[in-house]
């Protein structure tokens, strides 16, 4: 592989070793709006790891962006398959990136000190891909000062590494995409028109698996509806809540960890068949945003570019697909489980989301959203860049990122049938792809 290579970095805080690797911390002070230097600034953190073996050796870095948005970075404890593989030729950077992990957080509670949901809104205004690349290239001058590095982008990860490729491709060696070619140009009701449709045919392989399953979730439907079940933590589960477990779907595993979870739906109660505190607890864990808020807040402001609100872009367009419809006309309709969608109910409904209501609104009626990608630029794009689309992608629409892959001078896409979306966390051969395409040995 030719990289460029780097002096290993002067620890930030005691460096720790854990499990075969070498951990420093960094934290650092970052604008909130990098368009004001001397304005207000939040804390960045971000984890080096490097190999315990290559702890002396001068490596090049690479940046991992994870998905999301709203998410932390991994935690090396809990490492995807792609940080072992990257780790034996890259020191790795795990930036937790605004507003999560151990970065300044954004959530209820912090949120609540702004005066208002206004004032909230504003600031979270400066939490999309935009403000991250800035972030990642103070991050890059602190770790390795003029010397680019490589990204590796998963999902919404992808996403940004775009968005680096417009504004700040100087501090980029090679990037590395992994279901993650957004749409450069469309407009939020586009991209969850195409989710919904991929959706029901993921719904569709579900029960061709899992044939017993649909009256199982009918059943348990139709007991939501029929009462008023509360999940261990007090929430009621609503029908319409208990769909968005669909969201699993889009993982390699998915459909097994939704199945598993259904088979322990019932017990025998003194009162005849209730939902056991085992499916319900297993329920809540998948639906509850309490630990990343930001999922839900920004989900539809990371595609909002230009003068056309949001506008609650998926509870919108939900109503061209009936098929979801858990309460339409017929009630023989077999249930439908949703997938990566936000709904303004959910905001009534999860105790982590309520305070966040008219903030959100607010976010999804905005009209004067920056760009987040430069056509021009990825015209006459001079970085290496390949991307993997994986082809039966819930999360991301394979058409709508071969789109996007034409208009990126370079891009190399790999097209594979054989991973979900999560490919590069199961499996280090999709690390390995990319880094060989990148490297021109295939």
């Amino acid at each position: 592989m030719t990289t460029t290579p780097t002096t290993p970095t002067a620890p930030a805080t005691p460096t720790y070793r854990h499990n075969g690797m070498v951990c420093t911390d960094h934290s650092l002070a970052v604008p909130l709006d990098h368009a004001r230097p001397g304005g207000p600034s939040i804390t960045l953190f971000a984890r080096e790891v490097v190999a315990a073996e290559h702890e002396h050796r001068e490596l090049p870095l690479l940046l991992w962006l994870q998905g999301g948005p709203g998410c932390r970075a991994e935690r090396p404890n809990a490492a995807g398959a792609w940080l072992r593989r990257a780790l034996k030729d890259y020191r790795v950077v795990l930036m937790d990136q605004r507003g999560t992990g151990r970065s300044t957080p954004a959530d209820r509670r912090t949120l609540a000190v702004h005066a208002d949901a206004a004032a909230a809104a504003e600031h979270l205004g400066h939490f999309r891909a935009d403000a991250i690349v800035r972030d990642a290239e103070l991050l890059r001058r602190r770790l390795c000062g003029d010397r680019p590095w490589t990204v590796l982008g998963q999902s919404f990860g992808g996403f940004s590494a775009l968005t680096y490729l417009s504004l700040a491709p100087e501090g980029l060696e090679r990037v590395l995409i992994t279901g993650g070619l957004p749409t450069l140009t469309g407009h939020a009701d586009d991209v969850y028109r195409a989710a919904y449709r991929r959706t029901l045919a993921h719904n569709t392989r579900y029960f061709d698996r899992y044939p017993g399953d649909q009256a199982l979730a009918d059943a348990v439907a139709a007991h939501l509806a029929a009462h008023d079940v509360r999940m261990p933590s007090g929430e009621r589960l609503t029908v319409r809540r208990f769909q968005t477990t669909g969201i699993t779907f889009g993982t390699a595993s998915g459909f097994d960890t939704l199945h598993y979870l259904l088979e322990s739906a019932f017990v025998d109660g003194a009162r005849g068949p209730e939902l056991s505190d085992t499916f319900l607890r297993g329920v809540d864990a998948v639906v509850s945003f309490a630990p990343r808020p930001l999922y839900a807040v920004l989900h539809e402001p990371i595609y909002a570019q230009g003068g056309r609100p949001t506008d609650w872009s998926a509870h919108r367009i939900r109503k061209e697909f009936p098929e979801f419809d858990a309460d339409g006309q017929d009630p023989h309709s077999p249930l439908r489980f949703t997938g990566e969608m936000i709904y303004p109910w959910q905001f009534e409904e999860d105790p982590a989301l309520v305070p966040l209501r008219e903030t959100a609104d607010l976010l999804a009626q905005r009209t004067d959203w920056p760009a987040l990608y430069d056509l021009d630029k990825l015209a006459h794009n001079n970085v290496p860049v390949t991307a993997a689309v994986y082809y039966d992608d819930m999360f991301v629409d394979r058409d709508q990122s071969l789109a996007t892959a034409d208009l990126v001078r370079g891009l190399r896409p790999w097209i594979t049938n054989t991973h979900a979306h999560d490919g590069v966390r199961a499996d280090p051969a999709v690390l390995d792809r990319l880094l060989d395409m990148a490297c021109g040995r295939i």
